[in-house]
């Protein structure tokens, strides 16, 4: 890492995020460690989807396990190998269907985030149709001797694109789809502003009535909550057609679905889930990978979970031979567990390495007291099946701003310190629960 010179742009992205507990969206590479069959399993994935295949997969682990880390760190990787992505988190305004529009606001979501390798950082929908019609005019002209401004040039691009658009006219709602990508084609050349907004306005889902549609771009449909999932669909093939390898929807916090109190609704958003599993590995889709993260709770709770549903829960429930021992990578749910301790150890090498640089200074944390804080995080009551790497990360960034701030401090003042006030805290609820339990039983007589 000390032979490694990374932009003070990633560095404090790296910083600020892991200090407060959240993943960053870039400089991921820096500190991914571990994940090896699961990174893989998804770039096989990938893939398959270019070649036109499909994939779903419910990535799961207890909060803080690195799920979010592992979707945003895919995300990366997809980019940089020509998938147009887009993610966004589950909320209660934001779910797959809903009675006041809560599956439009998820579309919206999913196309504000739309990133490409040129646009990481979301707003892509209209870098890339531009990006399309410029590569269609340097073909044109490419191919026959045109020159900017001629005539017979935005002829020749307009056949070329009625051509993909004719081509997507059989798929579900691909003839409206179509129409909207000629209208803004036609707006590009007549130097029509208003009408290249109404039909990026059209494709980002925003029209609320189809009159207006109809009185703006000449389309009676609209994209809502029932058909939204059709079009994401079609802006796979599109991508396909337009140069890249297909279309990935990463979507997180899926226990907002689960946290759905009413009963109907909740079922409504799995027999949507269903659908997209029916569709991706049934082959109906194609070029479209959907990867959606959640906690154990929400897929296995058979009361409320997606287990609830027994149509999905046949279909996501472990083979006859699997174990938590020797698990498959290849089936729907990617299960995450905790970081193995030396895992953790190369991942705060890494962090320490990171903070120095960021804060320019010769770190003088050696490896064994790196493991120090391992052996203290590890031995904490309840850490077994309570601690996580979010909180291991977290705990160790502010063990490092520490020794950064107050030079007098050692690092093993600072971890002495804090067990012992960890375990007077721990004694003092000991001593007073005891004091309880002996005011309750001197009263109990017998």
């Amino acid at each position: 890492m000390k032979q490694i010179q990374i932009p003070k742009r990633l560095t404090t992205a790296l910083v600020n995020s892991l200090t407060a507990g959240v993943v960053p969206r870039v400089g991921l590479e820096h500190i991914a460690v571990g994940r090896r069959a699961e990174v893989a399993s998804i770039l096989q994935d990938m893939d398959n989807i270019a070649e036109g295949g499909a994939a779903f997969r419910l990535i799961t682990g207890r909060y803080g396990s690195g799920k979010s880390f592992l979707l945003q760190m895919i995300r990366n990787y997809a980019m940089d190998r020509e998938f147009v992505v887009a993610d966004g988190d589950l909320s209660p305004e934001r779910r797959l269907v809903g009675t006041k529009g809560q599956g439009l606001a998820t579309y919206r979501e999913l196309m504000m985030n739309m990133s490409t390798r040129t646009r990481p950082d979301g707003g892509a929908l209209e870098p890339m149709l531009q990006k399309w019609i410029a590569s269609l005019q340097q073909e044109q002209m490419q191919a026959a001797g045109l020159r900017p401004g001629d005539p017979a040039l935005h002829e020749a691009v307009e056949l070329r694109i009625y051509a993909v658009c004719n081509e997507m006219q059989n798929l579900v709602h691909g003839f409206d789809f179509a129409k909207v990508l000629a209208a803004y084609w036609s707006g590009c050349k007549l130097g029509d502003d208003d009408r290249k907004a109404s039909a990026l306005r059209w494709l980002r889902g925003e029209y609320p009535t189809r009159t207006e549609a109809r009185k703006e771009l000449g389309v009676g449909v609209i994209i809502d909550d029932d058909n939204w999932y059709d079009y994401m669909k079609l802006w796979a093939e599109f991508a396909v057609r337009i140069g890249y390898k297909g279309l990935l929807l990463f979507m997180d916090e899926g226990v907002n679905l689960y946290k759905i109190t009413n009963s109907i609704s909740r079922q409504s958003n799995y027999e949507k889930l269903l659908t997209m599993f029916n569709d991706t590995m049934q082959g109906k889709a194609q070029h479209l990978g959907i990867y959606l993260g959640g906690t154990p709770q929400f897929v296995e709770d058979e009361r409320r979970g997606l287990f609830s549903y027994d149509a999905l829960r046949s279909r996501l429930m472990d083979g006859r031979y699997s174990s938590s021992s020797r698990r498959t990578y290849t089936s729907p749910i990617l299960k995450l567990d905790m970081l193995s301790h030396e895992e953790i150890l190369v991942l705060l090498q890494k962090l320490r390495d990171i903070h120095a640089m960021h804060f320019g200074y010769e770190s003088q944390l050696a490896d064994e007291q790196l493991i120090a804080f391992m052996q203290a995080a590890v031995n904490r009551l309840g850490a077994e099946e309570l601690l996580t790497t979010r909180e291991v990360v977290r705990d160790f960034m502010d063990v490092l701003h520490m020794l950064y701030q107050h030079k007098e401090l050692s690092f093993a003042e600072l971890l002495g310190e804090r067990e012992r006030e960890h375990a007077a805290g721990t004694g003092d609820r000991k001593d007073g629960a005891q004091d309880e339990l002996d005011d309750f039983l001197a009263e109990f007589e017998l």
